[in-house]
Formats: C-alpha cells, structure tokens, sequence
C-alpha cells in the first residue's frame, strides 16, 4: 500500500511556501516537489505563477495537511484560486513522477 498523495496549487511562491509551511507543522507529510508555471492570464496575472505542491503522508495527515494549507491560502489570495487534489493511495509507480518539478529537494 503506497502513501496518501497531497496536490495544493496557488497563485504565488510565497503563498505555496506559507501554505505547506503551516500544513507540514500540523500533520506529517513530506514535500515531494514544487512546479511552477504562468497562470492563463499571463502577464496581466496579480501573482504571475502558478505553484503546485506535491507532497505525502499517510492518509490522515494528508487530508489535515490539505485542509491547513487551504485555510492559509485563504488568507492571502481568493478561494478559486485554490486548487487541492487528494490521492488515498498512490499506484505503484507513481512516486517516480512525484519528485519531477522545477524546484525539488536537495
């Protein structure tokens, strides 16, 4: 059984990083990897990146990680500019792909 699979996208660096800041000191997950691109709106975006989170943990803190980071965005950029995505349980593989992004773990 592989672990639980956390996705959080926002709008702004310091947004994602505030965000898992506070979800990794209230459950125990790992950060896998951070992604970043341009929003639709390109350069008349407020925030002009898109980052996605992709973290892991059991089933649990994921959900309390997901939840936590939710509420922290909430507090610097518009909810439909939250996206959050959940996995249970990863299909054997899958963690090859987690680790791929343009800022990873040293």
């Amino acid at each position: 059984m592989g672990n639980a699979v956390g996705l959080l996208e926002v709008l702004g660096f310091s947004v994602a990083m505030t965000a898992m800041d506070q979800a990794c000191k209230t459950a125990d997950v790992e950060i896998q990897a951070m992604d970043c691109n341009n929003p639709s709106s390109g350069n008349h975006a407020k925030i002009p990146v898109v980052v996605q989170v992709k973290f892991t943990g059991n089933v649990s803190d994921v959900k309390i990680a997901l939840e936590t980071a939710r509420h922290t965005a909430k507090q610097y950029i518009e909810e439909q500019d939250i996206v959050t995505s959940f996995i249970p349980n990863q299909a054997p593989g899958l963690e090859k792909l987690l680790g791929i992004g343009k800022v990873t773990r040293p």
